[in-house]
């Protein structure tokens, strides 16, 4: 018996429309890739992100003053503005609209950001305060005795928060987005001095100093974040870490003397050696790079600046041909700001925007939107090349 219901015939056009359109975005999304730096979406990026911002003819928009200080550290969070000193901390919109004053005393201030989350803390003390774009979110105290050591947000704004406890030789503690505990390391026989989580809050890699022989060595070890025994061990040998970054790629420690990448996964460690030179400033916030600011005698100006890539080769390199007052990484730029322009690079030094007139500008922040925030000692703005 037939089927009286009559089946309708393909629709040939529908479906070339369908398979066109789908093959132009392919294509459109590939060459969004292939020529990102000739669309310039960081452009477009800052035209949504910065639409109710006005700016002069140079593109800087209206100072704000955020209060200055002693010790004063200023970052970029998504949609807000975070400044800390021994003072405490204050937040700002990106238009300079305050959204908190916590006052505090801070003996020794740090601060570390993320895009998500920025974390103030003191040095050797027992007070701790994270912010996101709306406010404080998170706030922890040590009891008496105790000792903050480090507190590094990551891009997930998971936390790992370093300290000094009776009893132990440092914990770590890994807190998540929701700052819910999800591990604690605890360490006896070395000292834990800073940890760090991957991008993607899977991997924590915690620096340890201990004693072998006669002489001190430090160790990278590697931690699949919510299991205590470590993933991989990596001697650092007798390096002094002075700073420690996650790329996700690598695991980036800084030295007095060279700068060592560890792969992500622990099976290498390779390393950029400057032991003939004095380190004058860095930042390792590159997405696949890292700052290093030279110079040939201890006091003095700089006299060149590195861009490292992950895999400790040398991907660049600049003569100042003035004294730098700050450098900044984030994202595929890196930017450097002296007393007579701010100049915005991308790692291969092409030259991204260049501010003549920075306003007196002591310190730079910049974001991976290629924007910078300056301020002098009381004042700050946005820049938006």
């Amino acid at each position: 018996m037939k089927d009286p219901t009559p089946r309708k015939k393909p629709n040939i056009l529908l479906r070339l429309i369908t398979f066109l359109l789908s093959l132009a975005i392919l294509l459109g999304a590939v060459a969004l890739v292939v020529y990102r730096d000739r669309l310039n979406l960081d452009a477009l990026v800052r035209w949504v992100q910065y639409r109710t911002l006005e700016t002069n003819e140079t593109g800087q928009a209206e100072p704000f003053f955020y209060g200055g200080g002693t010790a004063v550290d200023l970052g970029c969070l998504d949609g807000a503005l975070l400044f800390s000193s021994q003072n405490g901390v204050r937040l700002f919109t990106n238009l300079g609209d305050e959204l908190v004053n916590d006052v505090f005393t801070l003996s020794n201030p740090v601060q570390n950001t993320s895009g998500r989350l920025g974390v103030v803390y003191d040095m050797g003390g027992q007070e701790l305060r994270a912010y996101d774009s709306r406010g404080q979110v998170f706030s922890l105290t040590l009891e008496e005795g105790y000792g903050l050591l480090s507190a590094r947000p990551n891009d997930a704004g998971w936390l790992a928060v370093t300290a000094q406890q009776s009893g132990w030789r440092g914990v770590v503690t890994v807190y998540s987005s929701e700052f819910s505990p999800q591990m604690s390391l605890r360490y006896s026989s070395s000292f834990a001095i800073d940890a760090v989580l991957s991008p993607d809050s899977g991997t924590v890699a915690v620096v340890t100093m201990g004693q072998d022989g006669t002489s001190f060595e430090s160790q990278l070890v590697l931690y699949h974040v919510g299991q205590e025994e470590p993933a991989a061990t990596l001697s650092l040998g007798n390096t002094t870490v002075l700073d420690l970054a996650h790329s996700g790629s690598a695991v980036r420690v800084l030295g007095e003397s060279s700068l060592l990448l560890a792969a992500s996964d622990g099976s290498q460690v390779v390393s950029y050696n400057f032991s003939d030179r004095y380190l004058k400033g860095y930042d390792l916030g590159g997405d696949d790079f890292s700052l290093i600011l030279l110079g040939r005698y201890r006091a003095g100006t700089a006299s060149e600046l590195l861009v490292i890539g992950d895999d400790g080769l040398l991907i660049s390199r600049l003569d100042p041909d003035a004294q730098i007052l700050d450098l900044s990484a984030a994202g595929r730029y890196f930017a450097v700001l002296t007393s007579q322009r701010l100049d915005i690079y991308t790692k291969d030094l092409t030259l991204y925007a260049s501010l003549e007139d920075t306003q007196g500008a002591q310190s730079i922040q910049l974001r991976d939107d290629g924007s910078v925030l300056l301020a002098d000692g009381e004042s700050a703005w946005l820049y938006l090349p």
